[in-house]
């Protein structure tokens, strides 16, 4: 095999590296996106029961008509009190599925700047060691250890074995 075909693989290596990073990171999103609806699914479902406890409620308000706060059953001031708790539950929802969708899209826009990084290699890339700088270069950059738990990047596995020399 000739340089130039060893280069031309070790360049394609790289680049279905970067569209495999891409495709992990879709796939995470995709992920997070199922965890976010079923956040908003119990929020959902935590609001229709605030509603209905707020319709059981009495409508009156005490007043010179009515009796005290002092005279009204015990179950008034519990019910009102149960509803603020879940109204704190469910903003402590709301605030994870803003999270998730903050997370979600840094995930999506890595996964695009990889998809970029392929795109550009294939184009552009002379040879593999030029693409393997450029990928551990944008790894570093982009912080993309942090976002895969499971898989090594190409900058630690780089990190690594510098380490290791």
């Amino acid at each position: 095999m000739s340089d130039d075909a060893a280069d031309t693989f070790a360049v394609d290596e790289v680049i279905e590296y970067c569209r495999t990073q891409a495709g992990l990171l879709s796939g995470r999103v995709e992920q997070m996106g199922a965890e976010a609806d079923e956040l908003l699914d119990e929020i959902d479902q935590e609001m229709a029961e605030l509603r209905s406890r707020l319709e059981a409620l009495p409508d009156e308000v005490p007043g010179t008509e009515t009796p005290s706060t002092a005279e009204l059953p015990a179950t008034s001031e519990s019910d009102v009190a149960a509803i603020e708790e879940r109204q704190e539950t469910l903003e402590e929802k709301q605030l994870l599925v803003e999270a998730k969708q903050a997370r979600m899209q840094a995930f999506q826009e890595l996964a695009a700047d990889y998809t970029d990084l392929a795109e550009d290699l294939a184009a552009e890339a002379e040879d593999g060691q030029t693409a393997l700088t450029r990928v551990i270069e944008f790894e570093a950059d982009a912080d993309a250890p942090a976002y895969f738990d499971e898989r090594q990047t190409l900058l630690e596995a780089a990190a690594a074995s510098t380490d290791t020399e």
